[in-house]
């Protein structure tokens, strides 16, 4: 298991072979390959998460909502 960060992706750019998308991460948009989920491409408006500047799969909001519950406890130190 990893530890990834939700995004959900704003565009996919241009000049990058469609592998580099920009992703909004809570209000910060970064750059992120998401040349890993060749068989399924990331599309604006997908949720993702993002491990290492790497998209490693798609979500839903659901799933993205619940991978950020999970980063905030480990944030705040809680254990379950």
């Amino acid at each position: 298991m990893c530890l990834g960060i939700p995004g959900r992706v704003v565009e996919v750019l241009a000049g990058y072979h469609d592998q580099v998308a920009l992703v909004d991460v809570s209000g910060e948009r970064r750059k992120v390959n998401i040349g890993l989920l060749e068989d399924d491409p990331a599309r604006p408006g997908d949720w993702v998460i993002i491990h290492m500047g790497f998209v490693v799969e798609k979500t839903d909001e659901a799933g993205a909502a619940a991978a950020m519950g999970g980063l905030r406890l480990l944030q705040r130190g809680d254990r379950p």
